[in-house]
C-alpha cells in the first residue's frame, strides 16, 4: 500500500528533521545513517510504511531518471534502504515486536514484511559462528549490469533470474563480500574449488558474470528449473538456506523493485561483539 508522496514527504521530514523543517521542505530529506528506529509497535509500523513508500519512490526515480547500469545506488536510495534494512534487522531480532508490528500494517505490506523477516531469520540460522578473520569488501557491479547477467543466465540455462538474484544477494550481498568464506568458498556466488572446476564453464570464479553463469549451470545440472528446491539443496545442504533463497526470490519476482532495494542494503558482518556494518553511508 502506498501513501501520497506529499504526505510521505512531510512524515519523513518530521521524523528526521523536525516539524519546522517539514514546513520548509520542498522535498523530503532522508534518514541519516544512524537515525533512531522506534521501538513502540504503532510508531514502528507507521515508520516502516512511510519508509517503504519513500524507498519505492526513490527506486522508481532511479530506474526512470537515472542509470542503474552505471555506478552504485543513488544517495537517496542508499539512505532510505539502510534505514529500511535497520528496521527489518530489529524485527528479525525481536519476534514479539515483529508480530505486533505485522498486525498494524496494511495487508500487502504485512505479507511482504513477514516474508523479509522470515527469509532473514532462516539465513541467519545457518550463518557460521564468528571467527577472528578479516572480511574484505569490494564495490559491486552496477545493479543494471547484474540484472543483464541474471537474465542471460536464465535464457541459457532456464533458471529463473530472480532465483539467481536471490542467490547472489545471500551469498555475497551482490558481490560486496570480496573474501573467501571460512570454508574456502570463493567469488560472488561462493563456489568451492572442485565444484567450480566441474560447473564453472572455464571462467573466473571471481568474475560476476562467470560466477552467475556457473551457478545457473550447476542449478540446472541439479534439477532446476523443474525442481528448484532440490537444486538449491544441492547448492547448500540446508533446508533453512533453501527456504531463505526461495523467500527472497518470491519477493523479487512479485516486485522487481525489491532487487534494487536488496542491492542497496548494506553488509553487516557478524562478530563476537555483535553485528558491525562495514559498507555504506557513514563508513
Amino acid at each position: 500500500m502506498r501513501v501520497a508522496v506529499a504526505v510521505a514527504a512531510v512524515v519523513v521530514t518530521a521524523a528526521f528533521g523536525g516539524a519546522a523543517a517539514a514546513a520548509r521542505a520542498q522535498s523530503p530529506p532522508f534518514p541519516p545513517p544512524n537515525a533512531s528506529v522506534p521501538r513502540e509497535p504503532k510508531r514502528l509500523a507507521h515508520t516502516l510504511l512511510v519508509t517503504t513508500n519513500a524507498l519505492d519512490d526513490a527506486v522508481d526515480r532511479w530506474r526512470t531518471d537515472g542509470n542503474p547500469s552505471v555506478g552504485g545506488a543513488r544517495r537517496d536510495v542508499q539512505l532510505l534502504a539502510l534505514y529500511h534494512q535497520r528496521i527489518y534487522r530489529l524485527l528479525r531480532r525481536d519476534a514479539a515486536l515483529a508480530r505486533r508490528v505485522f498486525e498494524l500494517l496494511p495487508s500487502g505490506l504485512a505479507r511482504e514484511a513477514h516474508s523479509i523477516v522470515g527469509a532473514g531469520r532462516e539465513l541467519r540460522r545457518i550463518t557460521p559462528a564468528p571467527k577472528p578473520r578479516t572480511i574484505r569488501t569490494r564495490r559491486p557491479l552496477p545493479v543494471g549490469i547484474l540484472l543483464r547477467h541474471y537474465r542471460d543466465a536464465e535464457r541459457r540455462f532456464g533458471v529463473p533470474w530472480h532465483v539467481l538474484a536471490a542467490l547472489n544477494f545471500a551469498e555475497s550481498a551482490f558481490g560486496k563480500i570480496g573474501s573467501d568464506s571460512a570454508a574456502g568458498a570463493q567469488g560472488p556466488m561462493q563456489f568451492m574449488a572442485a565444484t567450480w572446476r566441474a560447473y564453472g564453464l572455464g571462467g573466473n570464479v571471481h568474475d560476476d558474470r562467470d560466477a552467475i553463469m556457473g551457478a545457473a549451470n550447476y542449478l540446472r545440472a541439479s534439477g532446476a528449473p523443474r525442481n528448484l528446491r532440490g537444486a538449491l539443496f544441492a547448492y547448500n545442504h540446508s533446508t533453512a538456506y533453501v527456504d531463505s533463497i526461495l523467500g527472497y526470490a518470491r519477493l523479487i519476482e512479485r516486485d522487481a523493485r525489491n532487487v534494487y532495494v536488496f542491492y542497496a542494503w548494506q553488509l553487516f558482518v557478524r562478530t563476537a561483539k555483535g553485528d558491525v556494518r562495514v559498507t555504506g553511508p557513514g563508513r
